[in-house]
C-alpha cells in the first residue's frame, strides 16, 4: 500500500472504528461465540454460525485498518491554501442550469460512510477543481460529455473550529 492522503477527521474516524471493533465489538461477539459453542452441536446452531461469521468480518476489517492506518498521510489545513481548491477543501459549485452543490475533496478511504457531499481526490470532478479559484469556470469530463461548473465559494475546516 502506498501513501494515501486523508483529512484529520477521516483518520480519526478510521482510528475510532478500529478501536471500537477491537476493544468493544470483538470481545462482545467472542463471548457470544464461546457461549454458543458450549451448547454442543455447532452445525445447526444459528447463534454460533452467525456470530462466527460476524467475528470473521470484524477480524477482516481490523486487519485492513491495521495495514491502512500507518500508510495514511494526514493533510491538515495550511493558510497558503486559502483562495484555491486543494485537498480537504469545501467547494460550492454551480452548473449552467443553476444546480448548486457543496462538495469536500477527501481521500478515497473517506467517501464511504453515507456522505454524499464527499468526493475522492481521484475523481474527475476533484481533478478538474484542483488549484482553481472562486469565480473560475471548470470543465469536468463525464460519460455524457463535458460539463461546465462555476466555483462560487471555497472554504477549509481550520483546526480549532
Amino acid at each position: 500500500m502506498g501513501t494515501k492522503l486523508i483529512t484529520r477527521e477521516g483518520f480519526n474516524a478510521l482510528k475510532q472504528e478500529h478501536d471500537y471493533l477491537w476493544n468493544e465489538k470483538r470481545p462482545e461477539i467472542t463471548k457470544i461465540v464461546s457461549w454458543a459453542a458450549s451448547l454442543g452441536d455447532r452445525s445447526e446452531n444459528a447463534d454460533y454460525t452467525y456470530n462466527k461469521r460476524l467475528l470473521r468480518q470484524i477480524d477482516r476489517r481490523v486487519r485492513f485498518l491495521r495495514k491502512l492506518l500507518p500508510a495514511l498521510q494526514i493533510v491538515d489545513y495550511s493558510p497558503q491554501q486559502d483562495g484555491r481548491v486543494f485537498f480537504g477543501a469545501w467547494v460550492e459549485i454551480e452548473n449552467e442550469e443553476g444546480d448548486v452543490k457543496r462538495l469536500r475533496i477527501v481521500g478515497p478511504e473517506e467517501i464511504y460512510g453515507g456522505r454524499k457531499d464527499y468526493i475522492s481526490i481521484d475523481s474527475p470532478m476533484a481533478r478538474a477543481l484542483l488549484k482553481k479559484q472562486v469565480d473560475e469556470d471548470v470543465i469536468v469530463p463525464t460519460p455524457d460529455g463535458e460539463k461546465l461548473w462555476f466555483i462560487n465559494a471555497i472554504d477549509y475546516e481550520k483546526p480549532g473550529e
